[in-house]
């Protein structure tokens, strides 16, 4: 149960650069970065070369209202919990910068905005997997599972794994087994992402009511499972071999064995007793995402030759 603590009360913004500031926190733009580093290499890869630059432009800028959208209605939503937060308190609707109806209607506008310019843009399928994605988020992720369960964020997760997906729809307009390998990394990503960071942030979390894995496990269990997914999501970097380069692959490799040996370095010292630094394992993991997926950006824009099946 979410417990209130003392909270800087600020009046409703009233100048336009303060304003707009509020309003930019509230789609989060830190995290909307994974959009930029994943959409455009699975555009890449579609194309096996370089796309119209303004089908790029175009995906990328409904990609970011959706996203934009699916954040700013988590903060209305979890308004409570980021009250509590250490982390989470100088967000706009915490210090009332904002207030909760107009940020729900910001939310709202973004997303049928997002799924109009797509449509326009792009292609019907790349937006209504768009609006689909916000609606999980919110729906799924935000209102039943992050406060219910442990494995809130496996599953949960599928959101941020969708721009893949939408970019390859904006391109191809369908969506082909590559666009699912590339969802099936980001899966199996986040898990070892965010639990990291929720280890550091353990008692925030508990204080909130949010059941987030290290919170209801033991510090070796969360560590066990962080390496599982990690080897999880390494394998499954190399299903995207086939349809690929030799210098996609060699990253992939390079690239998952040194997230490994982080993962695993964790989890010794977690088992051990030792004092751990589960931030360093979070931030790296932003850096592997952006190393594999500017490798396969890369490597399709020089539409290098296809390694192909082995049989």
């Amino acid at each position: 149960m979410s417990t209130a603590v003392d909270v800087p009360r600020k009046r409703h913004a009233r100048r336009p650069g303060e304003l707009l500031k509020a309003y930019v926190g509230l789609i989060k733009p830190r995290v909307i970065e994974l959009l930029l580093v994943t959409t455009i290499p699975a555009m890449l890869l579609a194309e096996r070369g370089i796309p119209s630059p303004w089908l790029v432009i175009a995906t990328l800028i409904g990609g970011t209202m959706a996203a934009g959208s699916a954040n700013a209605l988590n903060c209305v939503a979890d308004a409570d919990i980021d009250q509590v937060m250490k982390r989470t308190r100088a967000r706009p609707l915490v210090r009332h910068t904002v207030s909760n109806r107009h940020a729900l209607v910001f939310g709202i506008v973004l997303g049928v905005g997002s799924f109009a310019w797509l449509w326009a843009t792009a292609n019907l399928l790349a937006a209504a997997l768009a609006v689909g994605t916000i609606l999980f988020y919110v729906f799924v992720y935000t209102l039943v599972l992050k406060r219910r369960t442990a494995q809130n964020i496996v599953w949960g997760g599928a959101a941020g794994c969708m721009p893949v997906v939408i970019g390859w729809a904006g391109v191809t307009g369908r969506v082909d087994w590559p666009a699912l390998v590339m969802f099936g990394v980001i899966f199996f990503w986040t898990p070892p992402h965010t639990w990291s960071l929720a280890m550091k942030y353990k008692d925030d979390y508990e204080r909130a009511g949010v059941p987030m894995l290290p919170v209801v496990a033991e510090p070796t269990y969360v560590s066990r499972q962080i390496v599982a997914y990690t080897w999880l999501m390494v394998i499954w970097t190399l299903l995207l071999v086939p349809a690929t380069g030799w210098l996609y692959a060699a990253f992939a490799v390079l690239a998952g064995a040194w997230f490994l040996l982080l993962a695993h370095r964790l989890h010794a010292a977690t088992k051990h007793g030792e004092k751990t630094k589960p931030m360093k394992l979070f931030h790296m993991s932003n850096t592997y995402l952006m190393i594999v997926f500017v490798a396969l950006a890369v490597d399709s824009a020089l539409s290098l030759p296809v390694l192909g099946w082995p049989m």
